[in-house]
C-alpha cells in the first residue's frame, strides 16, 4: 500500500494520471481527483512552465512509473536505441516486458497488480513458472495461470474479465484454455500518456 501510494504522489507530481491503479483511476478515488495538486507544502502554487530539459526529464519519470522501471532499466533501453538507431523500437520493447502482457492479456487489472502475481509464482510461459517481471517476451512465447492457482479468489472472474478486455493485435488469448500468446513484436504502438521522443533526446544527450 505504500509504494502504491509513494507512485500515487509521483503522478500527482507529473500532473497527470497514469492508471496506476486500474479502475480506480476513472472513479472519484483517483489521487488526480481527490487531489489535484502537487503534494506537499508548496503543491497549490500554480504550475510553471518546464524547460525543455524539464520537458524531457518529465517524460522520462512517467515511463518509469508507468512501466515500473528502475533507473538502470530505463537507461539501458533507451541508451541501447539510441546507440543502435531503433529509438521507434523502444515502445515496442517496453510493451514486451512480462508484467505489462500480463496486464495487456487482461490477467491483472495492472502493471502494478501484475508484478505482484508475477512475483509470487501464479503466471507460466511456454508451461514453466516464471517470476521476473522484466522478462522479455518472444513471439510464440505462450503465457497462462499455473494450475495451482487458478481456484484462487483473484483469478475466479477472470474467465468474464478477459472476455471483455481490449486486446492490442500482437496478442491472442484462448479463452477454453485461458491462455495468452504473443503472435507478433507489438509495432507502431501508441502511448498517449508520454512522448517517448522527448526521452530518447534526453539519453541523447
Amino acid at each position: 500500500m505504500a509504494r502504491i501510494k509513494a507512485k500515487e504522489k509521483k503522478e500527482r507530481s507529473l500532473g497527470v494520471k497514469l492508471f496506476l491503479k486500474a479502475h480506480r483511476c476513472n472513479s472519484p478515488k483517483c489521487a488526480m481527483v481527490r487531489h489535484a495538486t502537487k503534494p506537499g507544502m508548496h503543491g497549490k502554487r500554480r504550475r510553471q512552465s518546464a524547460s525543455e530539459f524539464g520537458q524531457q526529464l518529465a517524460e522520462k519519470q512517467k515511463i518509469k512509473v508507468i512501466y515500473g522501471l528502475k533507473e538502470a532499466q530505463i537507461r539501458k533501453i533507451f541508451q541501447e536505441a539510441v546507440r543502435k538507431g531503433t529509438a521507434s523500437q523502444v515502445l515496442g520493447t517496453l510493451e514486451r516486458r512480462f508484467d505489462n502482457v500480463i496486464f495487456r492479456l487482461g490477467f491483472a487489472p495492472s502493471r502494478i497488480v501484475a508484478r505482484q502475481y508475477i512475483s509470487h509464482g501464479h503466471f507460466m510461459i511456454n508451461g514453466i513458472k516464471t517470476n521476473i517481471p522484466s522478462y522479455r517476451a518472444r513471439i510464440g512465447d505462450v503465457i497462462s495461470v499455473k494450475p495451482s492457482s487458478k481456484d484462487l479468489l483473484i483469478f475466479k472472474e477472470l474467465p468474464n474479465t478477459i472476455k471483455k478486455h481490449d486486446l492490442p493485435d500482437w496478442l491472442t488469448i484462448n479463452f477454453d484454455k485461458m491462455e495468452g500468446k504473443v503472435k507478433s513484436l507489438p509495432i507502431n504502438v501508441e502511448e498517449e500518456l508520454f512522448n517517448i521522443n522527448l526521452v530518447v533526446d534526453y539519453y541523447s544527450r
